[in-house]
């Protein structure tokens, strides 16, 4: 027998501009979807389950209170984007219906199963969202990018306790983006006061700011990869205690990164690559001063050594925390492009091959007349 069920596509992310500052109120930063994705496949079931192939968890199961009977620590963004859309559409009295859930990602490394650095919990916690929202309204509306954004950054907050949400941004909206941080403490008071997610998700959020920007048709955007894993909770939390303990030195970095990114946005709005390309250099700076007082390996060796083959070119600087994962380049040409490809695989980086993602959340409807698991292994 055929029924409907729904493959949800959710692109990584890549930050460009403003990373660390973005924590910050009223600070803005740059990031891109690009065309990496988690998938999600869900169809009805019997009763609840969770396959994540790439770990060999398959199926795992919850009860009533929405615990998983199998404990993971890699489920946990999983669960608790389980329990905020749940609680979502009960709230919007819509009764909840068993499903069995399928995850897969192009993320990581595909031989090594090391991790780019492109957002993977915050990809999954929105492909997670859309796909449980999308189930339940059938496909006859589709569910506001907003309020996915929304309810993933309340999920991502559970699990993580801190984030700015500019790479849930990413995943939900795609493209280019500007983008400035909701008050996390804001958020936190208002679910401890409220019960109701309906009215938090569809209130104004202070400070949050999400603009769509385009770059100079012109110019190139290049990823290396280092294949050097990062850990960024770590890395925030040093640059937590260095802001807390060196408060002058600290605005001094916003500054600068401020001007970097409010440059970049500039450059896009006049089409404007040369300006773009010192932008990006400005930021790098702002980061490298940071790097060195706050005494973090923001710059490795191997993201040293992208910069400067990309400065050759063009700019280049390292993306999100640093510390490893990948660095980015902006060049304007073909012929630029490939040499600069040249010269990071002398050094051992590796060149991605990413493009961006214009959408973020997008939806496919098919009808199945198997097991999903069997569709997907099949797909």
């Amino acid at each position: 027998m055929a029924y409907t069920s729904y493959r949800v596509k959710v692109p990584g992310k890549l930050l460009i501009a403003g990373e660390y500052a973005v924590l910050e109120p009223n600070q803005q930063a740059i990031v891109v979807a690009v065309d990496r994705f988690i998938t999600a496949y869900i169809e009805p079931s019997i009763q609840n389950q969770l396959s994540i192939p790439k770990y060999g968890l398959e199926p795992i199961t919850w009860d009533m209170g929405n615990k998983f009977i199998h404990s993971d620590q890699r489920l946990r963004f999983i669960q608790n984007s389980i329990n905020v859309v749940n609680q979502y559409l009960q709230e919007k009295s819509v009764t909840l219906r068993p499903f069995h859930l399928t995850i897969k990602s192009e993320l990581d490394d595909h031989a090594t199963g090391k991790k780019y650095g492109l957002g993977s919990s915050a990809a999954v916690v929105v492909a997670v969202i859309s796909a449980i929202l999308t189930l339940h309204n059938e496909g006859k509306i589709e569910p506001q990018l907003t309020h996915i954004f929304k309810l993933a950054a309340i999920a991502h907050l559970k699990t993580q306790k801190s984030g700015s949400g500019v790479d849930i941004a990413a995943s939900t909206f795609g493209g280019w983006l500007a983008y400035s941080s909701f008050n996390p403490q804001w958020v936190g008071n208002e679910l401890s006061r409220r019960k109701s997610l309906c009215k938090l998700v569809e209130k104004p959020w202070p400070n949050l700011s999400i603009t769509a920007l385009n770059p100079p048709p012109k110019l190139k955007l290049s990823v290396g990869w280092t294949k050097e894993s990062a850990r960024t909770a770590p890395m925030i939390s040093k640059v937590k205690k260095y802001r807390e303990q060196n408060q002058d030195s600290y605005t001094h970095f916003l500054e600068k990164s401020s001007f970097a990114v409010n440059q970049m946005i500039k450059s896009f709005e006049k089409k404007d690559c040369d300006a773009a390309i010192l932008s990006l250099t400005q930021n790098r700076k702002a980061l490298q001063i940071l790097n060195e007082e706050a005494e973090i390996t923001i710059e490795t060796e191997k993201l040293e050594s992208l910069c400067n083959c990309a400065e050759k070119f063009g700019s280049g600087k390292s993306s999100g925390a640093g510390g490893g994962d990948c660095g980015i380049a902006f060049t304007t040409g073909d012929e630029q492009l490939e040499e600069l490809h040249k010269a990071w695989q002398k050094e051992g980086i590796v060149p991605l091959r990413l493009s961006v993602s214009k959408l973020g959340v997008f939806v496919t409807e098919y009808n199945c007349e198997m097991p999903l698991v069997d569709y997907v292994m099949s797909v």
